[in-house]
């Protein structure tokens, strides 16, 4: 698709997140089986699910545009989703404390990249009057957020402290 106009970035930018959670969901999966902490073990499935409700929002406005939500490949998720498995699943980890706390910075550097992303198609959709993907795609940069913030509450509050004893 060749990018003429604010909806053709806003397009692209949707298949690109559409991407980018296709291809965090599943590592996200694999973050939470591997998580020793059940709190922590709970926000990263809690995440996985967000991520999947995410992908179908995606997907569901790039189609009601009449577009191909799988027209993209995020190349930035790619590296993101190696590294989370090279650093939080496959390293030689002989405290499961310590891998905990090596999967939270693994997992949140994922969710940024989502939240740029939502941010930004949010804002284009504002421009473009596109209420209804305002509301759809806010909801969605708004439960972000709040999965960020709640990994940071189980970092602060135990798993961090967990793996420095």
């Amino acid at each position: 698709m060749a990018i003429g106009s604010l909806k053709d970035v806003y397009i692209d930018q949707l298949q690109d997140l559409y991407s980018a959670c296709n291809q965090s969901h599943p590592v996200t999966t694999e973050l939470a089986n591997a998580a020793k902490n059940e709190e922590f073990k709970s926000a990263l499935t809690a995440g996985a699910e967000g991520i999947r409700n995410g992908m179908a929002i995606a997907k569901e406005i790039v189609s009601a545009h009449g577009e191909d939500a799988t027209d993209e490949f995020c190349k930035g998720m790619e590296g993101l989703v190696k590294e989370a498995r090279a650093h939080g699943l496959e390293a030689d980890f002989s405290d499961k404390d310590a891998q905990d706390a090596m999967i939270i910075p693994q997992y949140q550097r994922m969710v940024h990249y989502a939240l740029v992303g939502w941010g930004c198609t949010v804002a284009f959709a504002k421009r473009l009057g596109l209420e209804e993907d305002v509301a759809k795609l806010q909801k969605c940069l708004d439960e972000t957020y709040d999965g960020d913030r709640r990994m940071t509450k189980i970092a602060e509050a135990n798993v961090n402290a967990d793996a420095a004893s």
